[in-house]
């Protein structure tokens, strides 16, 4: 609750967005191949909304819009003969990957007894969970699943009735049907709204395919990537004996092109999420929520600059695609095998610094890679200096500062949003290389050191200051990290 109401801030407080919580789209208005408007019903209000626009994103992962409107879409696994797939059946099928309720656990510091429900089932020994781990430190019960044969829209009900009797009950195995070390642990959350993996997906321009991954996806339209393999999940889920899933290697990372992410045949419709343009094969390595997020934020600028141009968003394709990647840079997002276009102002003037190697400032690679931090380091104190031949204009200050991309617990990494809480297990805030405190400071008229910003707690890893600076020379001073002796600053630019 407390992460959705992190969400909720994101969205209910951004200029521009009207938020309709609780609606469902239900129908659309057609103006031959362009969608003028979808119709929707709020439940909470009992009201009917209407919303036009110029472009529409899906981005519901049952391409709900779809069936409204006529767009192209698939659903279940292609035959591996139609993209030359080596791990796609030899028949198309509909069978899709199925849905989980998933649990979560935590310790306490005494013995937690657990009752379940009579209409759970009972698995009384571990052989009755074959290929399931169910060592409590070791899996988040993803593998409570059903669904792929079914069908993961329209048997959602019933799915999820299903789901909650095994998660109940592989709970109460857990507990009460032989030792796990359990004691002290409690159910603390039970997962009410199914998780899906898959049901419809779009078809765009282009088709991202197993190839396309197992490739690298190095497109020249890419604007979002994935890492995870191409985990491919048994339609029977749960009620399959085997292994339920297979981790078909993939590339980390691997890039997804932006031709993938609209219609083929409605013109203003774009779409993110599990249900981009993608097989099945390259789909279960491009569904993950982390890729899904990337996609998110590729479709929201690719909207944003058509509608300044007026364009379609096949015309972002043929005409903005620079424009495109180059601002989803700018906003910090990575992009594999692209750089970030550092301004003139800050390519021509003379970067100085009092310790360390400030040029790798305007390298315009952004994150540890390959083994180089590709930041520059400096103690306490030390400074960075832009300086010019004669007085610029600056108007906007941009940071990229070291949230720790590559951190370890314990050795290990550790999932941010776990489902299991261990006693022991100390869940860390703010990274200790993120930079806390900093001065910038301008050169005045006088010739002397006049701050404009004063940072005191800063926790973010891309910051911008807007403003009107005219100087000859801008100065930055770490002062404090939130743990690490050194500042880590991957970039700094002027425009």
């Amino acid at each position: 609750s407390l992460w959705d109401s992190v969400l909720y801030e994101k969205v209910k407080y951004q200029d521009n967005i009207t938020l309709l919580l609780n609606c469902s789209c239900n129908d659309v208005v057609m103006e031959g191949k362009k969608i003028k408007s979808v119709k929707g019903w709020q439940l909470t209000t009992e009201t009917w909304h209407t919303v036009e626009a110029d472009l529409f994103a899906d981005c519901s992962g049952d391409s709900i819009l779809a069936p409204l409107t006529g767009a192209e879409f698939r659903i279940g696994r292609e035959a591996s003969s139609e993209f030359n797939e080596s791990i796609e059946p030899e028949q198309a099928d509909d069978k899709t990957m199925g849905m989980s309720c998933l649990i979560q656990a935590r310790e306490i510091d005494r013995p937690q007894t657990f009752v379940a429900p009579d209409w759970a089932y009972t698995y009384k020994s571990d052989q009755e969970l074959p290929n399931r781990g169910h060592d409590i430190l070791n899996t988040n019960f993803w593998w409570i699943e059903v669904g792929g044969e079914a069908d993961t829209i329209h048997d959602t009900e019933e799915l999820r009735d299903e789901l909650l009797k095994i998660a109940f009950g592989v709970w109460d195995h857990i507990k009460n049907q032989g030792d796990h070390g359990a004691e002290n642990w409690q159910l603390e959350w039970m997962g009410f709204l199914p998780g899906k993996r898959e049901s419809r997906r779009y078809v765009g321009d282009y088709i991202l395919t197993q190839n396309d991954v197992r490739a690298e996806g190095r497109f020249d339209d890419l604007v979002a990537y994935g890492g995870w393999s191409m985990d491919d999940h048994h339609p029977a889920g749960f009620n399959y004996p085997g292994e339920p899933t297979i981790f078909h290697p993939a590339p980390s990372p691997f890039g997804i092109p932006y031709r993938s992410l609209y219609s083929k045949n409605i013109e203003n419709l774009l779409f993110a999420g599990r249900n981009i343009s993608a097989t099945h094969a390259a789909m279960s390595a491009s569904r993950v929520m982390a890729t899904c997020a990337t996609l998110g934020q590729a479709v929201g600028t690719a909207a944003t600059i058509a509608i300044d141009n007026q364009i379609t968003p096949r015309d972002v394709y043929k005409r903005k695609i620079e424009e495109l990647k180059q601002t989803l840079l700018t906003d910090d997002c990575y992009l594999p095998w692209n750089k970030y276009q550092v301004s003139a102002l800050s390519m021509n003037a003379e970067l100085t610094a009092t310790e360390g190697n400030p040029q790798i400032l305007r390298n315009g690679i952004e994150r540890p890679l390959a083994g180089e931090m590709n930041c520059w380091q400096g103690s306490m104190g030390s400074s960075i200096e832009y300086s010019f031949d004669k007085a610029e204009e600056i108007k906007q200050i941009r940071f990229v500062f070291d949230s720790d991309l590559e951190e370890e617990n314990n050795g290990h990494r550790h999932m941010n949003m776990p489902c299991k809480y261990p006693l022991d297990v100390e869940y860390k805030g703010v990274p200790e290389t993120m930079l806390k405190k900093y001065k910038i400071e301008i050169l005045d008229e006088k010739s002397q050191w006049q701050t404009i910003i004063q940072e005191e707690n800063n926790y973010q890893r891309l910051v911008k200051y807007i403003g009107e600076w005219k100087t000859k020379a801008i100065k930055f001073t770490p002062e404090k990290t939130w743990g690490s002796k050194k500042a880590n600053i991957f970039s700094w630019d002027l425009n």
